[in-house]
Formats: C-alpha cells, structure tokens, sequence
C-alpha cells in the first residue's frame, strides 16, 4: 500500500539527518496518514479512505466530505477523490432531478 494520501497526494519526503559533526546519512520523512470512515451526504453511505491529519482537518473546516469534494479543483485532488467527486456530482444531480 503507497504511503500516499488520498486526497490531497501527499507522500513520502526525502532529506538527510546531520549529525554535531556535520556527516549527513539519508532518510525519510513519512505523511502522518490515517485510515477514516466519513460519512457522504450526497451518497448516504460511509466511504473509507486513507488520509493525512491535515486532509481531515481541511474535510472539516469546508463543512464535510461533499463539501470539500465539490469546492475544489480536480486538479488538486488524487485519483480516488476524483472518482469520488464524479460520484457525489452524479448523486446530486439524480436527487435534483427528482
């Protein structure tokens, strides 16, 4: 499994730990992801994905999972936001039809 957030595609960084004397040794800097269940309005279901603390924050803030799907670019959302966001996009339009 990547170590990739689902949303935002935020992975793993590379750097170097510097030691007092100066010797550099490479490392890694992994994403702090966590595996969630969020509920979706528009499609009436709880949808698991694997994401970073700070995309489950920002989920929040925008007023949940629709919300944050709807308000942002599909450029800026991984390839399981997008399939997600065509998803609720369709819901929505069923359930306006109606």
């Amino acid at each position: 499994m990547a170590r990739r957030c689902d949303f935002t595609g935020k992975g793993v960084q590379t750097g170097n730990n510097v030691s007092h004397a100066k010797n550099r040794t490479r490392r890694r800097f992994l994403p702090n992801l966590q595996e969630t269940s969020m509920l979706s309005d528009a499609l009436g279901q709880v949808v698991q994905f694997r994401l970073s603390t700070s995309a489950i924050r920002t989920i929040e803030k925008r007023g949940g999972i629709d919300a944050f799907l709807l308000s942002t670019a599909s450029e800026k959302l991984g390839k399981k936001a997008r399939e997600m966001k065509k998803r609720v996009q369709k819901a929505l339009v069923s359930k306006a039809a109606e």
